[in-house]
């Protein structure tokens, strides 16, 4: 009996989309099932009463977003929907706001760090700008820092260095803890990005770009896959109550996730998804009938709260700063982003419970926010953000040297990239594997593969 699909997605991420974007393209039979009942993933937005609200990943930009920009390109995208936030973020310290984080002019303006520290600073970025070729963001275990944990390569800086830039960074933006991730792919992936300056959103919400990709394709929502099993010649997939077979099947899920559905996954491919990590994102939107933000001589789109600072909060994320559509005009929107220590906790807590408490500590920041915000709406991923472990940095290069398989694999952590480009690029990879080990007589303007593929050929 032939397959019932030529590939079965599981996720309707940018992974997944992307991925099923590529296939749907080279003339193949594709399906994505989604557990949820919406498209994105951590990229989904919402609306409520007139707000635009992000539920997960915040911002791209319009440095090392290749893929992305190329995709947008292609669905037609204006870059007009795709606008420059234009404002600083800024750290908290001494009981202020200092502007200038991610910003080379920190060296001069301080940006939180003391003179000390912004030397090291100075020899930091020396330091990186010397190695620049060496780091590739698709490539973070080829880079010179090695397999060196964030804290541990911060020891031979000013201790500023680390409480008031790597750590408010890694804690707020990737959801780290420093002692626990590798600093490779966090230095790659800022230095691919560029300074805040050229940060950019999505005009109409973060999940602009998943929702086109969306409407070209098969998507099945409010599906969720219980069990992947590699057969002889097929993927059988159980669907819910029924039984899908499919010619390849890619995961466009979590590490751990993908783990647990591929109950027959090869034991070299195990070893790097039990090393694919996930720390939990908790955060908060505050309704507010006024345009609240910290206050700052200039004003801010993210404020950084560092551990040395605070244990409930992460950062602030200014939304209507980020774009004033994402609330009605005279209104604002404030995202609180949770210490990474406490979300364990607050994620078994009940929502309220855990609004509160956010709103409390963020008041220190926001004089006035008890009184001004309405409604609160709580976001919580238990399978947040990638690590990106020293144990994934080694393992990581045998992985994606194996040869193409009926199983695949997208998302982030595949490229130990925990940006939303990652998850495009880590799609667009397992596409072509699957092309690759398929050859697709019907393929549409596509030539067919020759070889197995590999990073260089999708990046």
């Amino acid at each position: 009996m032939s397959p019932d699909l030529d590939v079965a997605v599981v996720g309707a991420g940018m992974a997944g989309l992307t991925t099923a974007h590529e296939l749907r393209r080279a003339g193949l039979d594709v399906r994505v099932y989604e557990q949820h009942e919406h498209v994105g993933g951590r990229m989904r937005s919402f609306r409520h009463a007139g707000y635009t609200i992000d539920e997960g990943a915040e911002q791209i930009s319009e440095q090392g977003y290749r893929a992305t920009w190329e995709l947008l390109a292609r669905l037609g995208v204006p870059q007009g929907d795709v606008p420059r936030i234009g404002k600083p973020v800024g750290v908290w310290r001494g009981g202020r706001a200092h502007p200038g984080v991610a910003d080379p002019s920190a060296v001069l303006t301080g940006a939180g760090l003391s003179p000390r520290a912004r030397f090291d600073l100075a020899r930091l970025l020396a330091w990186t700008g010397s190695h620049r070729r060496e780091f590739d963001a698709d490539h973070p275990e080829r880079t010179p820092a090695r397999a060196l944990t964030v804290r541990e390569f911060a020891r031979r800086y000013h201790r500023d260095v680390h409480d008031y830039l790597l750590q408010p960074v890694a804690g707020s933006f990737f959801g780290w803890d420093t002692a626990r991730s590798a600093v490779a792919p966090m230095l790659s992936l800022l230095l691919e990005v560029g300074p805040a300056v050229g940060w950019r959103t999505y005009r109409d919400g973060m999940d602009l770009l998943a929702r086109r990709l969306a409407e070209g394709l098969d998507v099945v929502t409010a599906s969720p896959v219980h069990e992947v099993v590699t057969e002889e010649g097929r993927v059988r997939l159980r669907v819910g109550d029924d039984s899908v077979t499919a010619r390849s099947v890619v995961l466009c899920l979590p590490a751990p996730v993908a783990a647990r559905l591929h109950v027959n996954a090869p034991a070299d491919e195990r070893a790097f998804l039990s090393a694919c990590t996930f720390t939990p994102t908790l955060k908060v939107s505050c309704l507010l009938d006024r345009p609240l933000a910290p206050p700052s001589g200039t004003p801010l789109y993210v404020l950084l709260t560092p551990d040395a600072e605070d244990d409930v909060l992460s950062a602030i994320i200014v939304d209507h700063a980020k774009h004033p559509d994402r609330a009605p005009a005279g209104k604002g929107l404030l995202t609180l982003m949770a210490d990474a220590r406490g979300i364990p906790e607050l994620l078994t807590a009940p929502e309220r419970q855990t609004a509160d408490r956010l709103v409390r500590a963020a008041t220190r920041y926001v004089p006035g926010l008890e009184t001004t915000a309405g409604r609160h709406f709580v976001h919580a991923f238990t399978h947040g953000l990638p690590e990106a472990t020293p144990d994934a940095l080694r393992r990581r290069a045998r992985f994606m040297a194996r040869a193409a398989r009926p199983v695949e694999y997208a998302g982030d952590w595949v490229m130990l990239r925990p940006a939303s480009e990652g998850a495009v690029r880590s799609g667009a990879l397992a596409a072509s594997r699957v092309l690759s080990r398929l050859r697709p007589s019907r393929a549409l303007g596509r030539t067919r593969p020759t070889s197995r593929p590999t990073e260089e050929n999708v990046s």
